[in-house]
């Protein structure tokens, strides 16, 4: 009950300070540029493909973290990280959101036909916005009731964000013109994360120690 008591109320308000503070930095950056604060986000010449850009990267980086915590767990027999990671998945889900609220409405200026177009036209865009819309059911069955009602099926749904985080790396990559350091990097950590998993199906790994 102690640590029960200290993931509650110690270690996941400080996660979730923690997820909404690249928000809260975008939005200081916002105001900064309108010159109605002296700190923020340095947004630079292009403000909109740096929002854009930031609430991308921030989602990527959240669904590497979140994907990184049953690893984490087993490598250091800390089971309680369990109760972090639907905090970090609805961080990431809310990112994505924001990053295709950015482009839709300070890029496109809400256009349904342009925004339309570009996702048939741009391969890029059509597999980020394929990787949102699966992240839709994962957030609406994020719920303790949801996870009773589906059983097992919760599970299995949620293997998706394998997936997901596949398409988000894709989407990436394809996005960057030349410099593909910053998304291989991304790749390799997803690489390494999945390549845990598939020792630990094949070659089992001792089963963590309760803490």
């Amino acid at each position: 009950m102690k640590t029960a008591g200290q993931y509650r109320y110690i270690y996941k308000p400080l996660l979730f300070a923690a997820c909404a503070a690249p928000a809260v930095w975008m939005v200081l950056g916002m105001l900064m540029a309108l010159g109605k604060t002296g700190f923020g986000m340095d947004l630079g010449a292009d403000p909109v493909s740096r929002l854009i850009h930031a609430c991308g990267i921030t989602a990527l980086r959240l669904l590497l973290i979140t994907l990184a915590i049953t690893p984490l767990r087993m490598l250091t027999g800390w089971n309680n990280l369990i109760r972090l990671r639907r905090m970090l998945g609805l961080f990431a889900f809310f990112y994505v959101l924001l990053h295709f609220t950015v482009y839709g409405w300070l890029d496109q200026d809400l256009n349904l036909a342009a925004i339309g177009a570009d996702i048939v036209k741009r391969p890029y865009i059509t597999i980020g916005m394929a990787g949102l819309l699966l992240l839709i059911p994962l957030a609406v069955t994020s719920t303790n009731k949801m996870m009773r009602r589906l059983g097992r099926r919760w599970t299995k749904l949620h293997k998706l964000v394998y997936v997901i985080a596949a398409l988000g790396l894709w989407h990436f990559w394809w996005q960057v013109k030349k410099d593909i350091r910053e998304p291989l990097i991304y790749v390799l950590i997803f690489a390494v994360l999945m390549a845990f998993r598939l020792k630990g199906k094949f070659w089992p790994t001792r089963a963590p120690e309760r803490t």
